[in-house]
């Protein structure tokens, strides 16, 4: 017979049936709903008292001496990411309130569902700091966590509205997924982590059956059933994963619905009271026989607090209550709140793709640590209505969300576009992920311009990434032919077939690797960052001459920097023939060997693209989103490329059988301070950075950064009437931002 220890019990049954025993080789097959539940009580009483297996896992950061069994946790600089979310505002300004000594550092990019006015109450005390940006900065990150010695993440960003997740799941993805495994990387290069407290969902478990009387434990499997909790569960699994295989200090929480004040109103409990408010009636999807729990915020908050300090590293805690309503009977409750006839102000509409029936916790683990709910149900909506009829215009135009089924495609930098449900979108908009290399097609299209003079066709590849994508727009709007191609660059086979089916007159080539999310990547993933950027690139280019097609090659002038016979300020700029002097990143050498290879090719364009910019100031890729989100940046002087005047240029070039190397920046350079400046003037007069030295930033940054000035007289003699890269950042970018995004 094996026996259980608690340590091991929790650090490996979390996520899976399949519990594992540190004391036996044996593994112990059970369902955790049916067996481990009912007698965990007894288990933990007669095991509390046993030593550690020797050879058990303990989750404990490499510079922190707390290890799982340890609990009275203090710590002293919190970042708490998504705190101008709904959840995350009141555990935020509760620890600044309650905390004077800890120091709240909040990150937020401040989506549609975030607000700054959520964390009034502790923008004027010393002890916060707000920083606006994306947790998929990996560069933002990293410099946070150094520069402010932070010590414990609280991680609450994400995207969480179900509906949302059915119109528009990729956004679910990389926000949810890949944001997590940005911080959590960071976490691992920094080793200075000592709680990562992970905020989890309690859809993760799946639907409950109806007639269940024991809730979910934490030991349950996982079975999601939406794309929303199916990117919680893949977050979950990339913290255990980091937990186990780095040591990182985990901590993960499930929670129960939450409501109350400050909350955006795509939540049942404000979307049915601003309803009700307006006079309209509450949409119920489906028959509203489908069970949830609620928790009034401040409690949740409280429960933070409480796993903040006392919660033990490789652990998950329900947060819930076992008081459960109907979501007709939430819907009463709010009707008899504001006098309003049940059946004339409640309407049935048709369900989700899915909805679950029920979710139901055991939260006892949690209340052993001293946690319990404390606001009944009739207090907690009632004020939660006074807050939503004393701020009605808290979050502006909600129109949108107050639908019965909203389909928000949730765009970077809190864009909102709500789409009819009768009507499909395809507008794409560009990927984070730099790797271009799926099978995504050939799809045909074909430009409604019918003034194009016939003859061109183009095979572009790079469609998921920025470049790729925004020149597929520009042949719809010059009605050029186009198709993606599907091959993967690496395979010369795959490459002769797309040639061959689509017979193109011209190829673009904007596929490449950059870094996920930026170059440090590629210092420990050599191997990927070759095959891509020097086979791939090779492979197109030699299949492309075989064929007789011209290829345009979208390329880095990332491999010089400031020298001494081209010193900054002087304006002297590297020329096309120059040969490259900047070694210091992996990516910027691959750049170079490739660009020097492909002069053998005498069918090739090569474009030498520095810093893109474009007029989507919510892209993340583009430089002056970057920099805007950082505290400090280095102020030098470069080359740099507005997109939205130089793509136009890159098939003009292609139309005209341009080949060799082509610097290809606006005229001139401008500085970081420069730029933002400008940003300022033009985007937002409240903006403030600092600066820091090159020295300082190679601190938290794993590969050096170029820096440098390209002679654009060869393209500009080429194209006369090109800007300089102050006059394009006004006319391109800032000027038609000014009004739409101030």
């Amino acid at each position: 017979m094996s026996c259980f220890h608690p340590a091991g019990f929790y650090a490996y049954t979390r996520y899976q049936p399949t519990l594992l025993c540190p004391y036996s080789p044996l593994y112990i097959h059970i369902h955790p709903s049916i067996l481990i539940r009912p007698i965990l009580p007894i288990i933990n009483l007669f095991f509390t008292s046993l030593p550690p297996p020797s050879n058990s896992y303990e989750f404990e950061s490499v510079s922190s001496s707390y290890s799982s069994s340890m609990t009275n946790y203090t710590p002293k600089n919190i970042l708490i990411t998504g705190a101008a979310g709904f959840i995350a505002s009141h555990v935020a300004n509760r620890l600044v309130r309650t905390y004077p000594d800890y120091k709240i550092v909040v990150l937020d990019k401040l989506d549609y569902c975030s607000n700054l006015k959520n964390l009034n109450p502790s923008r004027s005390t010393p002890n916060f700091k707000f920083v606006k940006g994306d947790i998929a900065s990996a560069d933002l990150v990293n410099h946070l966590l150094i520069t402010e010695s932070i010590d414990t993440i609280m991680h609450f960003a994400a995207q969480t509205h179900v509906d949302n997740s059915f119109g528009n799941s990729f956004e679910f993805t990389k926000n949810n997924i890949y944001g997590t495994h940005v911080l959590l990387e960071a976490c691992k290069v920094t080793r200075q982590i000592r709680r990562f407290i992970h905020v989890s969902t309690d859809e993760v478990y799946g639907e409950t059956d109806e007639d269940a009387v024991v809730g979910n434990h934490e030991a349950s499997q996982l079975l999601p059933t939406n794309p929303y909790s199916a990117t919680k569960a893949g977050a979950e699994m990339l913290v255990m994963a980091y937990g186990r295989s780095y040591e990182l200090p985990v901590i993960t929480t499930r929670g129960n619905n939450v409501y109350g004040p400050n909350q955006y109103p795509e939540k049942l409990i404000p979307k049915f009271l601003l309803l009700s408010m307006r006079g309209k009636p509450l949409t119920i999807h489906g028959d509203g026989s489908n069970v949830r729990s609620y928790l009034y915020c401040e409690d949740v908050a409280e429960a933070f607090e409480v796993i903040l300090h006392k919660g033990e590293v490789g652990h998950v805690y329900n947060i819930g209550t076992k008081k459960e309503r109907r979501v007709i009977d939430v819907a009463k409750d709010i009707c008899n709140l504001f006098n309003m006839d049940h059946e004339s102000s409640i309407k049935f509409v048709e369900n989700r793709p899915f909805n679950d029936q029920r979710y139901f916790l055991d939260d006892e683990k949690l209340q052993s640590l001293g946690w319990a709910e404390r606001t009944t149900w009739q207090e907690g909506l009632k004020n939660t209505m006074d807050w939503y009829i004393s701020n009605p215009d808290w979050w502006g135009n909600v129109s949108g969300a107050l639908v019965p089924h909203p389909r928000m495609l949730m765009m970077p930098g809190g864009v909102e576009r709500v789409v009819p449900e009768n009507v499909q979108s395809d507008s794409p908009h560009p990927a984070v992920n730099s790797s271009q290399f799926g099978k995504v097609g050939p799809t045909s299209r074909t430009g409604s311009n019918p003034t194009s003079k016939p003859g061109f066709k183009f095979l572009i590849y790079g469609k998921t990434g920025w470049i790729g994508g925004l020149l597929g727009k520009l042949c719809e709007k010059q009605g050029i032919q186009y198709e993606y191609g599907k091959a993967r660059l690496e395979n010369r086979a795959q490459i002769l077939s797309d040639i061959q089916t689509v017979k193109p007159t011209r190829v673009f080539n904007a596929a490449g690797v950059t870094g996920r999310p930026n170059v440090d990547w590629c210092e420990t993933h050599k191997s990927e960052t070759i095959r891509t950027n020097v086979s791939g690139t090779l492979n197109l280019a030699d299949v492309c001459r075989e064929n007789g097609v011209l290829m345009v090659n979208f390329a880095t002038g990332c491999i010089f920097e400031y020298d001494a016979t081209h010193p900054e300020g002087s304006g002297i700029g590297f020329k096309e023939e120059d040969t490259p002097n900047f070694t210091g990143s992996f990516y910027s050498k691959t750049k170079a060997m490739v660009e020097e290879l492909l002069k053998e090719y005498d069918n090739v364009c090569t474009l030498r693209v520095r810093m893109p910019i474009s007029s989507d100031l919510s892209n993340p890729r583009n430089f002056i989103t970057k920099i805007a989100c950082y505290d400090k940046v280095v102020n030098i002087p470069n080359s740099m490329t507005i997109l939205d005047e130089l793509l136009p240029v890159s098939i003009e070039m292609a139309k005209r059988n341009l080949t060799g190397i082509w610097n290809f920046t606006n005229p001139g350079v401008v500085s970081h301070n420069e730029v933002l400046e400008m940003y300022k003037e033009y985007i937002n007069p409240e903006f403030k950075w600092k600066n820091f030295t090159v020295e300082e930033q190679s601190r938290v940054i794993v590969a050096p950064r170029s820096n440098n000035e390209l002679d654009a007289s060869k393209l500009k003699k080429e194209f006369p009437e090109l800007l300089s890269i102050k006059e394009s950042l006004v006319k391109y970018v800032f000027a038609p931002n000014k009004t739409t995004l101030i």
